[in-house]
């Protein structure tokens, strides 16, 4: 693996839970770039099997659920052309792997970005190309696989609407994190004091960075990354 060690970060509603259908998940992992020297390129044909399994099978989902994706740099990305598999064989290993769409020679195929938890990171470092195929293989074998959902974007992603906003205060109160917002210190009876400038995407101080021409401030949430210049 790699010195520095990267990591994707998703934030997805998780409908199959009953109790956190309006809660987002963040779900973190780790880059192919620790076990790989570049993406790999998964062609079409894996993903047209899959949504073959999910019209035969029960057990083969997809949701429309994904809100945010944020690379190792704290880059977000549009999140339309994003797939999240997240599965589990009758061994009951899990699997979850992050794609992105790509257009190539006229064709529509999928890089592979990043993937989790370890035991499959391990795995693609100790057999490399071989343990891409085999993992593929056996997520399209339903005979093995105990659930697979294919997770896609809904709608714009969380820094894109906020971006443009249009992100209504409700829609954000129900975004943020119960836990987050309960480790937030009580300032002055008040969660996030009306003078201070606060971050649009988990609610956190928004901090200013020094470097920048006079008449423009740049903003920086130390808690997600989320950046905004301010005249």
């Amino acid at each position: 693996m790699k010195n520095q060690t990267l990591y994707w970060n998703i934030l997805t509603y998780t409908p199959w839970d009953r109790l956190q259908t309006d809660t987002l998940s963040k779900v973190r992992l780790m880059s192919i770039l620790n076990v790989f020297d570049k993406y790999p390129i998964i062609g079409s044909k894996f993903f047209n099997d899959l949504n073959v399994n999910i019209k035969e099978y029960s057990h083969y989902t997809l949701y429309k659920t994904i809100k945010r994706i944020i690379d190792p740099y704290n880059k977000d990305y549009k999140i339309q052309n994003w797939n999240f598999l997240w599965a589990m064989d009758k061994q009951r290993r899990m699997y979850q792997l992050l794609f992105q769409k790509v257009k190539k020679n006229d064709k529509i195929m999928a890089v592979m970005v990043a993937l989790a938890p370890l035991e499959l990171i391990k795995l693609f470092s100790d057999y490399k190309k071989e343990s891409i195929l085999k993992t593929l293989s056996l997520l399209n074998n339903p005979k093995n696989i105990s659930f697979m959902t294919l997770l896609f974007a809904q709608g714009k992603s969380i820094a894109e609407e906020s971006q443009e906003f249009n992100i209504s205060d409700k829609y954000l109160e129900r975004i943020r994190f119960s836990k987050y917002l309960k480790e937030q210190p009580n300032v002055k009876g008040q969660w996030f004091p009306s003078f201070a400038p606060r971050c649009p995407i988990c609610g956190s101080f928004m901090k200013e960075l020094e470097g920048y021409r006079i008449g423009f401030r740049k903003l920086i949430c130390p808690k997600c990354g989320y950046e905004k210049y301010k005249k």
